[in-house]
């Protein structure tokens, strides 16, 4: 297999990463954010019972794709993550409290500990799912980097990553996983924590599908190369078809009350919307906002050795059906609606 194969591959298993993440991931950091609008105590422990049983995994998918990345393009990992440190520092905090709040939330009967708790998981599971867009949107823009004889170097500051393109980016990324989490809320909870999430969702979803209209049409002055080779590419059109088909399903799942099957719309509309923004930006990984055309990180200019990613390609093959296949088990087994205190207790 030669070394543009290989590049290829691995842009396209990097994307499969990066989507399984928003998509698992996203739920759950929805349902997270969404407990901040919760007043009933009890409410707010059933948005953590719902994601209990699952959320470290999903997390996985992340630290997965960080991996992959690191592995077969280190120069985008290393420009990249330089130039957003601060922002993966806020993220990581955000993270670290949204873990440890599942912990520590039940341990006092105590009801301000269990509000500050509470407050700590929804504001670590708000920022990581308004950071994810923000990230985005500032890729699909392009980043201050520029190619040196030392290689590439970042120009930017993190005010700079706070632009109002990558900011709606992030809002539309918010709503997505919003939308999301109420779905899978309403499909998985029990009583009134279920009713209400199935009220919020179609309203969600509204937000959601106004914001990727509106979103997409900035795009197209913002960030005009990601339309440029795509709009050729059957297969983008494809894409097109499929991302607007399941949000389309979703209002019509929703009004049926088939929350499961509105889940699995919102499943395809966001690795569909994914797809898109990854099929505008191929073969570049990070276009460069001060020259697109000559220091921008590309598949080709960014990636390991053909040996490395070969090697790194038999590992994932192996790797990787164990990963779905563990992650299809876990849902298999925690099917079902999740009853309050199944597992935290009532105390």
């Amino acid at each position: 297999m030669d070394l543009g194969t290989l590049q290829t591959i691995w842009f396209v298993l990097f994307l499969v990463l990066v989507a399984g993440y928003a998509v698992l991931d996203g739920f759950d950091l929805g349902i997270g954010a969404l407990s901040l609008l919760e007043r009933n105590e009890a409410r707010r422990g059933q948005h953590m019972e719902v994601i209990a049983p699952v959320w470290d995994g999903n997390e996985v998918w992340l630290l997965t794709a960080g991996g992959a990345l690191f592995a077969a393009f280190p120069p985008v990992y290393a420009t990249v993550f330089s130039g957003f440190y601060l922002a993966l520092m806020l993220l990581l905090a955000a993270l670290m409290f949204r873990g440890v709040s599942f912990k520590f939330r039940n341990q006092v009967a105590s009801p301000g500990w269990r509000r500050f708790w509470d407050r700590a998981f929804g504001l670590g599971s708000l920022v990581p799912a308004l950071l994810y867009g923000v990230a985005v949107g500032n890729i699909l823009k392009g980043v201050p980097v520029q190619q040196t004889a030392q290689g590439f170097a970042w120009q930017g500051s993190f005010l700079g990553l706070l632009n109002p393109y990558a900011l709606l980016v992030g809002v539309l990324g918010l709503a997505m996983f919003l939308t999301h989490g109420a779905i899978y809320m309403a499909h998985k909870a029990h009583g009134e924590a279920a009713a209400s999430a199935a009220r919020k969702a179609p309203w969600l979803w509204l937000s959601w599908m106004i914001l990727w209209g509106v979103t997409t049409g900035i795009s197209a002055w913002q960030a005009p190369h990601l339309f440029e080779g795509a709009t050729g590419n059957p297969l983008w059109w494809v894409t097109v078809l499929v991302a607007l088909a399941a949000m389309i399903g979703i209002p019509w799942a929703l009004r049926g009350g088939r929350h499961g099957v509105a889940f699995l719309w919102s499943c395809a509309a966001i690795a569909a919307q994914n797809g898109l923004a990854a099929l505008g930006l191929y073969p570049r990984l990070v276009p460069s906002s001060l020259d697109l055309a000559g220091s921008s990180l590309t598949i080709h200019n960014a990636s390991s050795s053909e040996r490395t990613l070969g090697t790194m390609l038999v590992i994932a093959l192996v790797g990787m059906p164990l990963v779905v296949g563990y992650t299809a088990f876990v849902y298999r087994v925690f099917r079902g609606r999740v009853k309050p205190g199944e597992y935290y207790g009532n105390h």
